[in-house]
């Protein structure tokens, strides 16, 4: 039951930076709407102190409502002003711009409802739980924060006016009070609830996506990935297909069992990585078959990688056993532009062919001119 409550009034973490993205966001454009509101109604409270009223600023009453009302026309216009300004700036920047506004508007509130009840007890409420209600339905901020801001709210209004509040009052304003907390608290957990949701599709998808480009083995792209990324890959003199083939695989399965197959298959993916690092794409195109594509500028430098591969390949070993693995590889190379997979593949393939019948652990290239 107390994980629950605790759950209710804590941001996960990992929620956490979103949730202020998006918080900020929305805030933005509540606090737009309530600024306009506020000049228009101050413009017309000021206007009416000054022109309506039989004593304009003749009387320190008057005086103070206009301070009041010009406070909040210029707090306003600084909240807005201060928001353009730092809007692509600090998150943290314009974080505190927001919700320093916010709590300025609900302490102008404050005040002014308890102005009114010093001055008059029989004085309406309504204002202060307008202004307390809107808060909490319009602006998005932390469960805390929303504690911090209502209970500061509360507290300094019993403080200034809680002997001339009426009871009836009183109560109207502390079940007032709750509520909008309440709401506020509700309105911060819904969105969290909701980020986290859409962060945990968002990793669905992801893992879906990688399932579905990767082969499970290896960890190597699977063949229609390697296929598209081969594809997508901008042609280029020197863009070079590699296709490599292990050489006395069936040997070792018949001899060892699949699970040395498997664990021969992950080697080589671990060394063909490794020796191909710049590689534009490596994947596992068959059940002992590996595709690579890669942007030769100096053809000794390919040679070099493979002969790497190759030696790494003849060491590898099951449970101290010397396999005697090898491999061979067929090499397409491109030298004109409109190249189709099949045809690079084919080229590659032909190349491999020929390698085989020179021996174990052999190479041969081919061009597409």
């Amino acid at each position: 039951m107390w994980e629950k409550v605790q759950d209710f009034f804590v941001i996960p973490p990992k929620v956490m930076p979103e949730f202020r993205k998006t918080a900020l966001s929305r805030n933005r454009v509540s606090l737009l709407v309530i600024c306009i509101m506020i000049f228009g109604m101050e413009l017309f409270n000021m206007a009416r102190v000054l022109f309506w009223s039989n004593s304009g600023l003749g009387t320190l009453n008057n005086r103070i409502y206009f301070g009041f009302y010009l406070s909040l026309f210029l707090a306003a216009a600084i909240c807005l002003i201060l928001g353009c300004v730092f809007r692509m700036q600090r998150l943290a920047v314009d974080q505190f711009i927001q919700y320093s506004s916010v709590l300025f508007f609900l302490l102008w509130h404050v005040c002014i409802n308890a102005y009114d009840l010093n001055r008059d007890p029989e004085a309406e409420i309504g204002l202060y739980l307008t202004a307390v209600l809107g808060i909490s339905v319009f602006i998005l901020m932390p469960a805390k924060l929303a504690c911090f801001m209502h209970a500061s709210a509360y507290i300094l209004l019993m403080l200034l006016a809680g002997s001339d509040i009426s009871s009836g009052d009183l109560v109207n304003l502390t079940c007032t009070a709750i509520v909008a907390l309440a709401v506020s608290l509700t309105n911060s957990h819904h969105h969290a609830t909701i980020l986290s949701q859409q962060q945990k599709i968002h990793q669905m998808n992801e893992d879906l996506r990688y399932m579905a480009q990767q082969d499970s083995m290896t960890g190597l792209l699977n063949k229609r990935a390697f296929q598209h990324c081969v594809e997508m890959h901008p042609q280029a003199r020197g863009t070079t297909l590699l296709i490599a083939d292990l050489d006395n695989f069936k040997r070792i399965n018949d001899r060892y069992g699949h699970p040395c197959g498997d664990y021969v298959l992950k080697e080589v993916s671990i060394q063909m990585t490794g020796a191909f690092r710049d590689a534009a794409g490596i994947g596992r195109i068959g059940g002992d078959e590996f595709g690579l594509l890669i942007d030769v500028e100096e053809e000794t430098c390919l040679e070099s990688s493979i002969q790497q591969l190759i030696c790494a390949v003849s060491k590898i070993t099951w449970h101290g056993l010397p396999l005697e693995a090898g491999c061979s590889f067929g090499i397409c190379r491109i030298n004109r532009p409109g190249v189709t997979y099949e045809q690079l593949y084919a080229e590659a393939d032909r190349a491999l062919y020929q390698a085989k019948r020179n021996g174990k652990n052999q190479l041969s290239i081919r061009c597409l001119e």
